[in-house]
């Protein structure tokens, strides 16, 4: 799955992490956490990375932020952890990398938005000085153009241009344009004070899900720069995760895209993980990369009255889930496993067998026996009162079997 060729993007390298040039498609998440508070920002870095993400940007606004990100790098080595950290940097980050030495070094990449610099005007210095530390420090960055802070200067003079022409675009379609032009001049200026076309990641976010497959659509005939993907606000709970998908499925399955996030908002206290497992859920469905196992369970009818099967169902992911971070070191190839509990025998023997290791519960009024098949056939039938019991013991039986266990030398 990881060696699907990705379109024909230049290969960047982010602390480590190979964005681009045919590798994997990185997952990425973000911080909601104030930097300056080394300890909240370190403890949810730690999090997303556990959870799974392979970039982790943080917000750099303020001079005790900027002071905080080699404190932040520092206790996440503590932690046995060495996930690249991506500066996010507006209006200031000019100010911020020169007097921050320390912090300009530590972060993996800078994350530029040419909207809230003064790229395009006159005197473009901010920008600049942007680049040139990125430069000196051997960072890639990424430019990431946003609707809500789009270059003033340049959308009013392509609508004027527009206005001009004999066949004028309609509004929407002129900002499209803009957004990809902000973009694609933004490297090339890039390139110009002194960075390499293997140091530059473009990314140009809108939130709605058609805008975005437009705009990225004209981008990448436009560049061969790795691109990175996500609407820029998606939304709370089903409707930011159904938008996400949309959009990036889309792109994705066209070739479009290098590193992704899916950029939802959290409930109150709400868990920021959630956004790490909708982008690895879009990537693992779709067939391009493998995190953890998938649990395939039937959505439940007349003839599953029992909530039995649900249960047994929630719990095998959970517990998947859990184990994921130690199996992935100790069972190498066990995220492609496939597990079914599957609540009657209309589908649960034909699913049961085209799973690694599955299980037909017994629907209303069925005989109650519990068939599991490993590798296609039936192994074992089981009754009573301890199912659940019996088939998780199974489950982990045959990931040891299964899939071989590394030495501790090896990990």
């Amino acid at each position: 799955m990881d060696a699907i060729v990705r379109g024909n993007s230049v290969a960047v390298n982010v602390g480590g992490v190979m964005v681009g040039g045919g590798h994997p498609i990185v997952v990425q998440s973000m911080t909601n956490t104030d930097t300056a508070d080394v300890t909240a920002t370190a403890n949810q870095v730690r999090d997303l990375a556990l959870a799974g993400s392979e970039l982790v940007r943080v917000t750099v606004n303020t001079d005790e932020a900027a002071a905080a990100v080699p404190k932040i790098a520092e206790t996440l080595k503590l932690y046995g952890l060495a996930v690249p950290l991506v500066g996010d940097f507006h209006y200031n980050g000019h100010l911020l990398l020169k007097k921050y030495p320390e912090c300009a070094r530590t972060l993996a990449k800078y994350r530029i938005n040419p909207g809230n610099v003064n790229i395009g005007r006159k005197h473009d210095d901010n920008f600049r000085t942007m680049i040139e530390a990125a430069a000196e420090y051997g960072k890639p960055v990424r430019i990431g153009v946003n609707w809500g802070s789009l270059d003033q200067t340049l959308l009013t003079r392509m609508m004027d241009e527009n206005a001009k022409s004999a066949e004028p675009l309609d509004a929407g379609e002129v900002t499209i344009n803009a957004i990809v032009e902000s973009a694609i001049l933004s490297a090339e200026a890039a390139e110009r004070y002194g960075l390499r076309r293997d140091q530059i990641i473009l990314s140009a976010k809108v939130s709605a899900v058609q805008d975005l497959i437009r705009v990225y659509r004209k981008m990448a005939a436009r560049c061969s720069y790795p691109l990175h993907l996500g609407l820029t606000e998606a939304g709370l709970g089903s409707k930011g995760i159904v938008a996400t998908t949309a959009a990036l499925a889309v792109l994705l399955q066209e070739g479009i895209g290098d590193t992704i996030r899916a950029s939802l908002t959290p409930m109150p206290n709400g868990d920021r993980t959630e956004e790490v497992i909708v982008s690895q859920q879009i990537l693992q469905s779709m067939g391009f990369r493998s995190f953890t196992p998938q649990v395939t369970a039937c959505p439940g009818c007349g003839r599953t009255t029992s909530t039995f099967f649900q249960e047994l169902a929630d719990r095998i992911q959970t517990y998947l889930q859990k184990q994921m971070p130690v199996w992935k070191e100790s069972h190498p190839g066990v995220e492609e496993m496939k597990v079914a509990v599957m609540g009657c025998i209309v589908n649960g023997p034909g699913e049961s067998k085209h799973a690694n290791i599955g299980i037909s519960l017994p629907g209303t009024f069925e005989e109650p026996v519990a068939p599991v098949y490993v590798d296609g056939r039936l192994s074992r039938t089981l009754r009573g009162g301890r199912i659940a019991e019996e088939f998780s013991q199974m489950l982990e039986e045959y990931v040891e079997t299964r899939y071989a266990r590394r030495s501790p030398a090896a990990v």
